[in-house]
């Protein structure tokens, strides 16, 4: 009989008051998933699988939700603040944690800021009718990821106060669509003019990944969630219900509404729509929405992500001027602008749908790792306070949702392969190098 192991707390949790429950923490799993990618991706998928894109999104949910089980079951074996970074960690030590650090802060903040600063410059044009060619969009590139970097470097305050404003509306204009749907939809436009072979579904699975990444930021907060092994796999499975039956709505209702031409407006799809079944007033509803949603999220990226890199740089695995503290500020001002400037590079040259896969690599990469974790750490019996929650049907769960992303990252492209492949590389060395490096600094700074 194996003896247990406990699940070591990290020192920055003490003194954390654990208050949250399954109606907080299903609230921020909702909060964390919805974001401004669904106001966009309808389009992108309905240009794969035309009115059987319910199918992706069924696929997709069904994924994510045995992969929530799994977070689950991590999520009640190790309380420490730090979600996937520390159920990885935990298993495989610290350079496989450090590999999953580097491809969450690559993919799910880079390259998903990059994203999303299209769809917001996108999300403009489109307000004002203005058709802009690529240096104008640039331009308006530039000058929002570089006033956001700005906000932030000025003082983690005025990051702040940006997300509480720009939080909570985002809601309104999706459940808006589904009820426009429901009165302006024709059942023609939902037919199934043919079968969705599977490759088709997997490509347009991988694309819907990006709309439903972000169980995982809102388990950062174990170390405060009360009763984990209760609390965690419940809110999990409440919030990803939610959030697919909305999905589902809202895809069937641009679907309804707009049909064939729902795959031609790849800018503002739900906007088309829903000023397509009410006229301008809906349409502004729609963008506004989006707008809210986009910047929201950027606001709370540029304000958090950053910190990911410094404190790499405090740990001596990134060079240490990324961890430089602005004199005046007192912000990481060195980790907000190569953060901000990486992000904006990519806006510049990709597309939103480029840019969302490439977003999801990466870090399906580090969810395989989390299932890989789960098999690990349930055969160490690691765990913390009482009993943890165990996925049901032993090993098969996991197995299964391995199985699951592996075949995800078949319909990734050879691009996307190697800027990954490259990000690991280069991790790898700075890895090897700056513990090398300061292994042999320590003794030189040691007293005679």
């Amino acid at each position: 009989m194996n003896e247990s192991i406990a699940s070591s707390p990290d020192p920055t949790d003490e003194g954390l008051v654990r208050a949250i429950g399954v109606r907080a923490l299903a609230a921020n799993v909702v909060n964390q998933i919805i974001g401004s990618g669904i106001f966009v991706l309808p389009a992108a998928v309905a240009a794969i699988l035309g009115p059987a894109s319910v199918v992706a999104y069924l696929v997709c949910a069904l994924g994510i939700g045995l992969l929530a089980l799994c977070f689950a079951e991590l999520g009640s074996r190790v309380v420490r603040s730090g979600g996937t970074y520390a159920y990885i960690e935990t298993a495989f030590g610290p350079f496989v944690g450090f590999l999953a650090g580097i491809l969450l802060w690559f993919g799910g903040e880079v390259i998903s800021v990059a994203a999303i600063s299209v769809v917001v410059v996108d999300s403009v044009l489109t307000a004002v009718g203005v058709d802009a060619g690529a240096l104008v969009r640039a331009i308006l590139l530039v000058t929002l990821l570089a006033g956001l970097a700005a906000a932030n470097i000025r003082g983690v305050r005025t990051g702040a106060r940006l997300v509480e404003v720009a939080t909570a509306a985002k809601l309104v204009p999706l459940i808006a669509l589904v009820i426009l749907g429901v009165f302006f939809g024709e059942r023609h436009n939902l037919a199934w003019t043919s079968v969705p072979s599977v490759r088709d579904v997997g490509r347009a699975t991988l694309l819907l990944i990006f709309a439903f990444t972000g169980t995982e930021a809102a388990l950062t907060s174990s170390g405060e969630v009360a009763a984990p092994a209760r609390t965690i796999p419940r809110a999990i499975l409440l919030g990803l219900t939610v959030v697919t039956t909305l999905y589902i709505g809202v895809q069937l209702a641009a679907q309804g509404i707009l049909g064939p031409a729902l795959a031609t407006e790849q800018r503002a799809p739900l906007a088309a729509a829903a000023g397509h079944a009410i006229g301008t007033t809906g349409r502004q509803l729609i963008l506004a929405g989006t707008l809210i949603s986009a910047f929201g999220y950027l606001t709370g990226n540029i304000l958090a992500s950053p910190r990911m890199l410094f404190a790499f740089a405090n740990d001596g695995l990134l060079p240490s001027r990324i961890a430089a503290v602005h004199r005046r500020y007192r912000t990481p001002h060195v980790a907000i602008a190569t953060h901000a400037g990486l992000a904006c590079a990519f806006a510049v040259t990709g597309t939103f749908r480029a840019l969302a896969v490439l977003a999801v690599v990466p870090t399906l990469l580090v969810f395989l790792g989390c299932c890989l974790a789960t098999l690990v750490l349930r055969r160490r019996d690691v765990r913390a306070d009482g009993a943890p929650f165990r996925v049901p049907g032993g090993p098969v769960v996991p197995l299964i949702t391995t199985g699951f992303i592996l075949w995800l990252l078949t319909s990734a492209g050879r691009s996307e392969v190697l800027v990954v492949g490259a990000i690991l590389v280069v991790a790898s060395v700075l890895y090897v190098v700056r513990g090398r490096f300061n292994s042999v600094r320590q003794p030189t700074e040691q007293p005679s």
